[in-house]
């Protein structure tokens, strides 16, 4: 009897530990999986265009800025930006999200992943290719000089001592800044470009420098600032779209480029909104 007892608990033993061994071999080989699983999400984590392709959508940061991106008469949000990036959109296999920002620190919301990108006539500067990953040029602009008509304008040294307004965080405060003259003047910062026609059209200030593709769609005959004009061109410069630093979107947004300028897309645009193409 004790015999039998014996190898009752003998063969009881053998099959914990069978069964203790196949809870371990099961165990490592769920560790194995999930630890593959995680380097694979960790490798499609580090590309930026692998991330907004699995959110379905790319969230795009503007100001209002026409003919860029504004909604127009008839309530319809559009402009060159918009509909280039709506194109783009397309060949990249997302929906577009348009969200308007604080011009002032959007590459702030751009770490921040609040928006995707910055696409709204964004001038390629120095400061933007160092903090973000920009795409190639892809239309020319200027910043130009905004008075009222009569006055009398020879040069920014007209402007020593005097009101001057432009976009805080803009190429046209950085303009006015780098300008001997128009760093003598005095200077305040507004949110929006629009904000800067109003004030020179009201007499709160003697000039506006601002881009020229938004000056000649908003000022001149048959507009609501018909007593503005155009006095001077400071520079010449490019618009580029940035994404945060070291992304790969950018470079999809290239190819994306190349392929609606070959289709002749991008020249249509260029040509309804009465903008030049960058070479």
């Amino acid at each position: 009897m004790k015999r039998i007892l014996s190898m009752m608990v003998a063969g009881a033993l053998a099959l914990g530990l069978a069964a203790c061994g196949g809870a371990a071999s099961t165990s490592t080989a769920a560790s194995a999986s999930a630890s593959a699983a995680g380097s694979a999400a960790s490798a499609s984590a580090d590309s930026d265009l692998d991330y907004i392709k699995g959110n379905g959508k790319m969230v795009i940061g503007y100001t209002v800025y026409e003919p860029m991106n504004y909604t127009d008469d008839n309530g319809t949000f559009t402009g060159f930006d918009t509909e280039l990036a709506t194109a783009v959109c397309e060949k990249l296999g997302v929906e577009p999200e348009f969200v308007e920002i604080n011009w002032d620190t959007k590459v702030v919301e751009l770490d921040a992943k609040s928006i995707d990108c910055i696409w709204n006539g964004l001038t390629l500067t120095d400061d933007i290719k160092a903090n973000a990953a920009t795409t190639k040029p892809y239309a020319k602009n200027a910043q130009v000089v905004i008075v009222k008509d009569g006055t009398e304008y020879s040069s920014t040294a007209d402007l020593v001592g005097k009101t001057v307004v432009a976009e805080a965080g803009s190429a046209g405060e950085a303009a006015i800044e780098s300008d001997e003259n128009l760093a003598q003047a005095d200077y305040i910062a507004k949110n929006v470009q629009t904000d800067c026609l109003m004030e020179v059209a009201a007499g709160t200030a003697d000039a506006a420098v601002l881009d020229m593709t938004l000056a000649n769609a908003m000022i001149g005959e048959g507009t609501d600032y018909a007593g503005l004009k155009i006095v001077d061109e400071l520079n010449a410069e490019e618009y580029g779209v940035a994404f945060r630093k070291g992304s790969d979107a950018a470079e999809a947004v290239n190819e994306a480029f190349d392929e609606l300028k070959a289709d002749g897309t991008l020249g249509a645009l260029a040509e309804k909104y009465e903008l030049t193409l960058a070479d």
